[in-house]
């Protein structure tokens, strides 16, 4: 069975034992006396059952020899995830610098953020790895054999815009056992796309920043210098609040829409496409250098 196909029936399954699972969890934590609100239940169920599948089908998957390839020589290519970083700060300060022209101070933000950062800096280290660990050593590296490079890539990046669009819209807590939660929510997630007028700049400023991190991994053939590109992205889109001042209204062009700021505005869809011609001279002039 090709990778693709079956990697498909694998995420179906676990997101199947997601919506079973899930109110069953709710029910239990409310019954505890925890309240945490059930969309954020089930993203935390669904990623258990999804490593419980994947460990399941790693095998067939070659989920090892993938993420292993795409982690080899860490003592040698840790430095392009420091490269990474830096490339992405340096290109969405662009951004910043924008909105600081057009009057956006931040105010007692900046303040605040100096305190944040230190946590945003390990969330996004978290995300980065995580993310380029599924989407980039494991998805893209995976899909290669079914689709060739160039399909991979377009592949793998539309999935991965859209699979960030997919997440409940709403908090809401379950008090009793509700077997059609599971159900409720994933409808819930899809609504987002029946907006087009903010689902689709999201998912193609997305699809963009899919192929940057993609085209990083594919001339790199490590995932270093994409996890050091993606954190630096988070640590942006997490900052980018700090920037915003009370009264100062930010063009759509710059700011985005609220829900994906940044991401969903035609300037950051400018910088994803000069990093999206940059990245692979970048890294091949590191290699030639080294």
């Amino acid at each position: 069975m090709k990778f693709s196909l079956l990697l498909m029936l694998t995420v179906i399954g676990a997101l199947l034992a997601a919506m079973l699972v899930a109110p069953i969890a709710a029910f239990a934590l409310a019954a505890g006396g925890f309240h945490f609100p059930f969309p954020r239940i089930f993203d935390r169920t669904m990623m258990v059952t999804v490593f419980i599948a994947m460990v399941a089908a790693a095998r067939s998957l070659k989920l090892r020899k993938l993420v292993t390839t795409g982690f080899r020589d860490p003592s040698r290519n840790l430095p392009a995830a420091l490269r990474g970083f830096a490339t992405a700060i340096i290109a969405i300060s662009t951004l910043f610098i924008l909105a600081f022209i057009l009057g956006a101070h931040g105010g007692h933000g900046g303040a605040r953020l100096l305190v944040r950062w230190p946590k945003y800096i390990l969330a996004a280290i978290v995300v980065a790895l995580i993310e380029e660990t599924f989407f980039r050593a494991f998805m893209l590296g995976g899909m290669m054999p079914d689709f060739g490079r160039r399909g991979a890539l377009i592949v793998s990046s539309a999935i991965y815009a859209l699979s960030h669009l997919l997440r409940s819209p709403q908090h809401f807590y379950l008090t009793g056992y509700h077997p059609a939660a599971g159900l409720h929510n994933l409808a819930g997630s899809t609504v987002q796309l029946s907006h087009p007028a903010t689902a689709l700049p999201a998912v193609f400023g997305l699809f963009l920043l899919g192929l940057v991190l993609g085209e990083a991994f594919l001339t790199t053939g490590t995932v270093y210098f994409s996890i050091g590109l993606h954190a630096g992205f988070v640590l942006a889109a997490k900052s980018w609040p700090a920037m915003l001042t009370p009264g100062v209204h930010l063009p759509v062009w710059l700011a985005g829409y609220p829900r994906f700021a940044l991401i969903s505005g035609p300037a950051a869809w400018i910088v994803a496409l000069i990093l999206l011609l940059m990245v692979p001279k970048l890294c091949k002039q590191r290699s030639s250098a080294n």
